[in-house]
């Protein structure tokens, strides 16, 4: 199956300084690892898990920028915003910067009309001539993209490509793809539901938990592509402890993901407000699923 930017790609945090500057030295160190021994196929930087809300354009352009250069994956830059013009401009300077698609999600909170979000995304779309992956995920955005708005898109707009897909309904993704022209490329964006939305067509997962499960990640959707079932959902059993550990209320992605980099001796740092402060005792969390999985 088509993945144009590959089958595993890690939504990236972004890491920062002690005093919350970018950390784009960092940035490219944790790129690296993550496309040579941590399994990634591509990395999606600037998204959620990235901290976007909090990264000032300029920021979004640099952290682009220097990714970009330290790595010879496939590097999705998060240009979205609910401002239009924002986007539009975003999506200039990103494809400027590099990268090698872009990733636009949903207005967020002025909630628009499906025809506003066709229209929003058709003005991405024109700003560029990289393929551009939409974000659907209404738990975070409180507007969900239609399936008929999505199905449109990837009919009429060429370098609208695909999905990711965060909206935790594995069957309603299906009835997308029975609308959706061939090729339409699905990537999960919910740890927990990759392996379903593999069985009913996707291409690949946009991942958290890859940040120290990417190599089995990688490994689950292998065993799932060759037929072996079975195999892929024994793999996804073991890492279920990740799933679960990755965000909580008490701590909300990228929280948990920080706390983990740190314990693996990668660069991370702390959050930004308002995200975070971390919990007492998840570091102590993270080193126990590490050892579920066999590590020190």
């Amino acid at each position: 199956m088509q993945a144009r930017f590959g089958r595993v790609l890690t939504a990236m945090v972004t890491p920062f300084g002690s005093d919350g500057s970018l950390d784009l030295e960092g940035a490219q160190k944790l790129a690296r690892h993550l496309t040579t021994e941590g399994g990634s196929d591509g990395l999606v930087i600037a998204g959620t898990t990235g901290e976007s809300p909090t990264l000032t354009h300029d920021e979004q352009i640099d952290l682009t920028a220097a990714v970009v250069e330290a790595v010879d994956k496939p590097v999705v830059a998060g240009a979205g915003s609910n401002d239009t013009d924002a986007a539009v401009e975003l999506s200039r300077r990103a494809t400027e910067a590099g990268a090698a698609g872009l990733l636009h999600v949903a207005g967020y909170y002025n909630r628009p009309s499906q025809t506003g979000l066709s229209e929003h995304f058709r003005a991405c779309a024109q700003a560029t001539d990289l393929p551009i992956l939409l974000y659907d995920i209404p738990a975070r955005t409180g507007r969900k993209i239609a399936t008929e708005t999505m199905a449109e898109l990837f009919n009429t707009v060429p370098n609208i490509i695909g999905v990711k897909d965060a909206a935790a309904n594995p069957a309603e993704t299906a009835r997308l793809l029975t609308l959706s022209p061939p090729g339409t490329e699905v990537y999960s964006g919910d740890d927990g539901l990759t392996l379903p939305l593999l069985a009913v067509g996707a291409v690949g997962t946009i991942g958290v938990a890859t940040h120290w499960v990417g190599v089995e990640t990688s490994q689950m959707l292998e065993a799932f592509f060759a037929g072996d079932v079975q195999a892929a959902a024994e793999i996804n059993r073991r890492l279920i402890p990740s799933y679960e550990f990755e965000t909580g209320d008490e701590s909300p992605n990228p929280v948990p993901a920080k706390a983990m980099l740190r314990v693996m001796g990668l660069p991370a740092g702390p959050t930004r407000p308002p995200m975070g402060p971390e919990p007492e005792g998840l570091q102590q969390s993270a080193e126990a699923v590490l050892a579920a999985l066999g590590r020190s």
